[in-house]
Formats: C-alpha cells, structure tokens, sequence
C-alpha cells in the first residue's frame, strides 16, 4: 500500500524549508522528488523548477509583506539569474543526466561548505 501522505509531508517540510531560508527549497525538493516521484533525472530536475516556482512566490510575498526588500539590491541578480535561468533551460536537453547529478551534488557541497565557514 503507498502512502499518499509521505510526499505531501515531505513537501510540506520541503516548503518550510524553502520559507525558512527565503529560497534554496531546490536543495530539498531534488532528492524528495527523485525519492517519491519516481522519475528520470531529467524529467525531474523539470518539474522541480516546476514545483520550485509556485512554492518561490508564496515565500516570496510573504517577504514581501512582512520584510523591508530592497529592489535595487536585488535587480543585478534578478537580471542576472533571468538570463542564467535562459541559458540553462537551453542547455538542458544536452546534459548527461550522470552529469546533471554530479552537478548538482558539487553544487550543494560548496554551498555547504560556505554556509559553515
């Protein structure tokens, strides 16, 4: 029997988390959805950005609304991350899902890495 409530509690954690942090939710939501939805790499780093985005500006607005948030400060990376956001998409396709999985698992530990230092 498959319990429909262990991915809605790991989402929930996932979008605690993604609140909690004001965004990185990505980190958690690869390996929750390559654990319960069961699907191909590539398809899953899809629908990752997929679930990442609405769960981003639910965070988002509440930031928003509860937060000071400089524009400025933030307009290079939006800018920034909107053209990387491009490029990659783009490129997607063309990554060895071995790659993308090597990646993305360097990506997390130099950001772990920094976060301890």
């Amino acid at each position: 029997m498959r319990h429909t409530w262990v991915p809605q509690l790991a989402g929930a954690l996932a979008g605690l988390a993604n609140g909690l942090f004001g965004g990185g939710g990505g980190m958690v939501w690869v390996p929750l959805l390559s654990r319960f939805g069961h699907l191909p790499p590539q398809k899953l780093y899809a629908t990752c950005v997929g679930v990442i985005f609405p769960v981003c500006l639910v965070s988002a607005a509440v930031y928003l609304c509860k937060t000071d948030f400089s524009f400025l400060a933030a307009l290079p990376y939006l800018l920034g991350g909107a053209a990387g956001g491009l490029i990659g998409g783009k490129l997607y396709r063309r990554v060895n899902p071995k790659w993308m999985k090597r990646l993305f698992a360097a990506f997390l530990i130099y950001a772990g890495v920094k976060y301890l230092i």
